[in-house]
């Protein structure tokens, strides 16, 4: 099974605001999930609609984890986002086997699982050990930009580089 692109962002900024003490903007989570602003921004809206994340207006606001939302499953998240269609599309065009086709039922019998395995797994799950660390770690050094584990990001001391960042030898090693 696969999730939309939308789905997977919203797990990611889930996991990452879950991790965070304090708020981040929408400018910060995208820089350290490297991820488009503009995607970001509407995904977290309809998270503030769907109660996961708090958003704050104004000049020192941002957003939030709401107050537990950590308890929600990643399967309410992949529901919200996905919504209940069928794995495949029978009826655009309408599909002669429709009547009696047991693809069909098997296809919805595997998502029907996939959905109870993520109804098992709770933000905070994803959150525990290392990949806390990585993500308290890309939240806080949004000014360095996307940080890749095992991929060096700022480069030789010199015009080229920025001296004084952490290194990705610096990085917890998630594996």
């Amino acid at each position: 099974m696969k999730v939309n692109r939308a789905t997977d962002m919203a797990l990611r900024i889930a996991m990452m605001t879950a991790t965070l003490q304090s708020r981040a903007t929408v400018d910060e989570l995208a820089m350290a999930l490297v991820l488009p602003r503009s995607h970001v921004a509407k995904v977290v809206q309809r998270l503030s609609r769907l109660g996961v994340l708090v958003t704050i207006r104004g000049r020192s606001g941002g957003v939030v984890i709401a107050e537990g939302a950590g308890e929600m499953t990643v399967g309410e998240i992949v529901r919200a986002f996905e919504g209940d269609d069928e794995v495949v599309e029978c009826h655009r065009p309408p599909c002669p086997l429709l009547s009696s086709c047991q693809l069909r039922v098997e296809l919805r019998r595997a998502h029907e699982a996939f959905i109870d395995v993520l109804d098992g797994v709770r933000i905070s799950d994803l959150i525990t050990g290392a990949p806390g660390a990585l993500l308290r770690t890309l939240a806080a050094t949004p000014a360095m930009g996307p940080v890749l584990v095992g991929q060096p990001t700022v480069g030789p001391p010199g015009p080229v580089g920025r001296p004084g960042l952490p290194q990705a030898a610096d990085l917890p090693v998630v594996g």
